[in-house]
Order: C-alpha cells, then structure tokens, then sequence
C-alpha cells in the first residue's frame, strides 16, 4: 500500500527521497516537502558512501548504515551491494559484535519482534503483530553465545538482523520475506542483569523444561503462521541447546543452524579449492582442530561426509584422519565417558596430549583449523611446527571477532616463510613478505547461507539434507578462479557475491529436486536463469 505526502517519506519501503521525480512529487503530495533538486540512485549512493567513509570508529559506520535502513530501505541494500567489500564488516562481522555489545545505548528503532517467557502461551499472537504475513526465512537468537562474545541475552538481536540484511543483500531474498526474532529466555550476564538500559529481561536464563517449552512453542507456531517451507535459521544459540534444537526439528520443519553447517559449509568449500594448490584428495590430508564446539565438530563431520562421498569409504574409517583438541587436550577414546556427546565419534585412539603444540607435533597435520573463540591461540611455536612438518600449510583461523582470531594473517604467512595458505573468519588486510602480498581468504558464512536459502526458497524445499550442504560447497569452490589462485585465495571475492549466490542457490536446489525434497514443481530448465530471475534488486520503482 503507498501512501502519499509526509508518511510516504516516513515509510522505509517506499521512500525515495531527493530521488522522487517532478510528477510523482505532484500525484503523492511531496510537493515542499523535499528541496527542489532531483536525484538519482546513483547520485545517492555517491554521496551515502561518503557520509559513511568520514567515519573513523567502526560502530559509527554501523549506526549510519542502521538509520539509512530505517529511512531508505532501497538505497541501504543498494550501498550494501554497490560496496559489498567495504561495508560487509561493517554490517556484520566484526562490527555487529560490538553493536551488540552496546544495543542497549545505541537502541534507536526496534527491528525484528521480541519473544520473551512474558509471551508464553501467545507466541501466535506475537507473530500476527508482525506486518509482513508472507515470510520466508526467519533467523532466530537466545542471545546465549553471541559470536566469541558470550551471553549478550536481548541485545543479540543485532546478529538476526544483520544476517538477514545479507539475505538480501548477497541472496537477493526480498526484505519484506525476512524476519529477525529475538527469544528472551533471560540472561546470565551480570553485567546486564545490573545495567538500568538493559533492554531484556531481567533474571538469569530458564534452562531445562521451561526453554523447551518455550521453544516448541515457538516453533509450532511459527509453521502454523507460515507454514511448512519458511527457513528457520538458528543463529548464536550455546553449544548445548544448539545441537539439541536441530536433532529436535530436522525432520519436522526446514531448520539450518549456521554455526554448525553454514560454517561446515564454507570452510569446507576453502578447503576443496585448497586443494587446487597443495595436491591430493581430502582422503590423503590430516586435519587437526583448535576447538571441539558448534562449529569444530560441524565442519569435521561435514568434512567426513565429502570425503566418505569421494571414495566409499564408510563414514567411521574416514572419521580417523579428522582430530579435535577441546580444552583438555587431544580428543581421545581413553576421555570417552566425560565427553558431551557431540565430541564422541571423534574420540579416536592415542594416548593423552595436553596441549596444542604437542598434537601437531604428534598427529602431524597438513590443515591446522581453529574455532576456539580464544584468540592467539596459534603462537609462532605451533605455526612454525605445521611449516616443518608440510611444504604448504593450510591454516585456517576462523574465530569471530578479529580480537578472538587464533592468530593474524601476517602471524600465519611470517612464521611460515610466506608458505601457509590461510583463511581466517574475520577480515585481515594484504600482507607484504619478502617482497610478495598475500591476500588472505574469509572464511566468511555470508558466502554460503543467503545463496543456499534462496535455493532452498526456490525450489520450495521442505527439509534440510546434508547432501544440500555438500552441493553448497562444491558450488563456491568451483567459483574460485586462477586468478584468485595466484593471489594465494581460496575463496572468490565477495564483489561478485550475488552470481556466486545464484550458482550456490542453483545447485542446491537441483540437488533437493534430484533427492525429492523440492516441491515447487516443474522443476525449471535452467536453475542459473531461475535464481539470478528470483532475486530482489533495490533499483528504485517509479510510482505513478
């Protein structure tokens, strides 16, 4: 619905501002309203990024980019994709972490709905509340483990809605299908529990019965309002609960936890196209992770299916070339009855290592993956041992933000002699060594999951099937170019995200169709053409 005059300029979905012409200023009472000048989108874009650029601190960038979206919807994805190198980090990781950090004292409009135990018994009504009635992908937190940040309870809604302005952004899934919810179970930070602008509610987190409660609550009506194929993306949930909400809804409802599969995903993307560089199969490669939580034992088991996929070999014998260090050393069977369950499969049997120098020493990796959260964490003893031990290091530092990173690029290609093919989670500038600049890959979730739900979306997708997750990957992999190679990347630049999405989005759907999971029938003839036809573009519309 368009309305006109004032409100037409207070409304986010269909404002345009300077950029209105002479006769829609005329049918829409904007006359006086707006100065004189006409301009276009382009000109707006020019002048947006300038204001965004005089910004010297990260956040204030973030507030810029945050009130352009409240303002202007359609020049705030236009910016995003225009500038998708720069404002990425700005958006989402590692700014968002510390916009959550402080959402209480920069809160300006609330986005996204709140669901809290206040609600409880209403979660149906809550959602009615929303104004968009056709959803297609909702990203939900509890606030509990937000990036290496910990528990930011309420405030963690900034993470839903950043990963959903990159739906739109890099996956072309059209705003108004969008929504971010926040669930408020409480929160155990005492900081916040003390805090006079803390926004959640204040008491410690309901654990046990009353979250499960909640959450099938929440979960039930959720398909109930919006029925079997909305994407429910689970997003910063603790370890725990993680784990135990998508064994819950896989098979009732299309769940993805990004955590666990988009960053399984990606990295094991990176290191497909890796391979490209060093040789071999990943069946003839050792992998040693710093860190055996959401995202360790993801892309190790995700990186167990590929492999068990390439050379028949069952999953458990392939499961042997994978090792996890946790916090209490080498992952081994002897530790068997105090691991949590999601360690088990990769108790393999060794004697005890203590710490991290001593496993590489022991196990001799040729990739060195961290997703600890514990920043510097690959000291130069460690990087030094994976030189000696492999002409090629790979060494992914994956932890989010830069400060948990477990170590820098320059740290990663110095103590390597310029050998190591790294990629962190967090951005790193090029590095000049002896001469040459490297330029170090992002392991980066937003190359996988706005292409992989708008392939889900399109092909009607009722479930999430591992074999999905592999076709995601083996798509951004095949986007990496020679020339990317030469630079030492192992993933594409995101300049050219919005095509890599649509290949991602395109294989992934015509996986579904080949496992009889899509339902959006006939299948189209060219899964490319249908995607890039799918996605949302922010140009603005002429309205009359």
């Amino acid at each position: 619905m368009l309305f006109s005059g004032y409100t037409l300029l207070r409304d986010p979905h269909f404002n345009k501002g300077l950029a209105f012409t002479e006769d829609e200023r005329d049918a829409h009472y904007l006359r006086g309203l707006l100065p004189p000048s006409v301009i276009p989108q382009e000109t707006q874009v020019k002048k947006m990024i300038q204001h965004v650029r005089q910004y010297q601190v990260p956040l204030q960038k973030y507030m810029a980019m945050m009130d352009l979206q409240e303002r202007n919807e359609r020049l705030f994805y236009k910016l995003l994709i225009d500038h998708v190198e720069e404002l990425l980090p700005v958006v989402y990781t590692p700014t968002v972490g510390e916009a959550c950090q402080k959402y209480g004292s920069i809160f300006m409009h609330p986005q996204g709905l709140y669901i809290s135990l206040k609600e409880k018994g209403k979660i149906r009504e809550v959602l009615r509340n929303w104004p968009e009635k056709n959803i297609q992908v909702i990203v939900v937190t509890d606030g509990e483990r937000i990036l290496g940040l910990g528990d930011l309870g309420c405030q963690g809604m900034g993470i839903p809605v950043g990963k959903l302005s990159l739906y739109t952004a890099l996956g072309g899934v059209r705003p108004s299908a969008c929504l971010p919810i926040t669930i408020d179970v409480g929160t155990n930070n005492e900081k916040l529990l003390n805090d006079e602008l803390y926004i959640g509610l204040k008491q410690r987190r309901a654990t046990g019965q009353e979250y499960a409660e909640l959450m099938h609550e929440f979960m039930t009506a959720v398909k109930q309002t919006y029925g079997e194929k909305v994407l429910i993306q689970f997003e910063d949930f603790a370890n725990h609960n993680a784990f135990n909400l998508l064994e819950k809804y896989r098979s009732t409802h299309l769940v993805f936890n990004d955590d666990i599969q988009g960053t399984a995903s990606v990295v094991l993307a990176g290191l497909v196209a890796s391979l490209k560089l060093v040789g071999g199969n990943l069946a003839d490669h050792r992998f040693l992770f710093l860190g055996a939580g959401e995202a360790g034992t993801g892309i190790a088991e995700l990186i167990a299916l590929e492999t068990s996929k390439q050379t028949n070999a069952p999953l458990e014998e392939v499961r042997k070339n994978i090792w996890l260090v946790d916090s209490k050393g080498l992952i081994v069977s002897s530790r068997k009855d105090s691991l949590q369950h999601f360690k088990k499969p990769w108790a393999h049997e060794h004697e005890p290592v203590k710490n991290l120098l001593d496993a590489v020493n022991k196990i001799k990796p040729t990739v060195l993956i961290g997703t600890s959260g514990q920043g510097r964490t690959f000291t130069k003893e460690v990087i030094e041992a994976m030189a000696s031990i492999n002409k090629r290091p790979i060494i992914l530092s994956l932890s989010n933000p830069t400060s948990q990173s477990e170590c820098t690029a320059e740290e990663a290609y110095k103590w390597s002699q310029g050998r190591a093919i790294f990629a962190s989670g967090s951005p790193f500038p090029p590095v000049e060594y002896e001469g040459k600049v490297f330029v170090p890959g992002q392991a980066n979730n937003a190359y996988i999951f706005p292409g992989f739900g708008l392939g889900l979306i399109m092909s009607g997708t009722i479930r999430v099937h591992d074999d999905l997750l592999l076709a995601a990957s083996e798509a951004l992999a095949a986007q990496v170019s020679q020339e990317n190679f030469d630079k030492g990347l192992i993933y594409p630049p995101f300049t050219n995200i919005r095509k890599i999405s649509a290949h991602i989005a395109a294989n992934v759907a015509a996986k579904a169709y080949e496992l009889g999971l899509a339902t959006r029938l006939p299948q189209p003839k060219d899964l490319v053409k249908f995607a890039e036809s799918c996605m949302y573009t922010p140009a603005y519309r002429s309205y009359r």
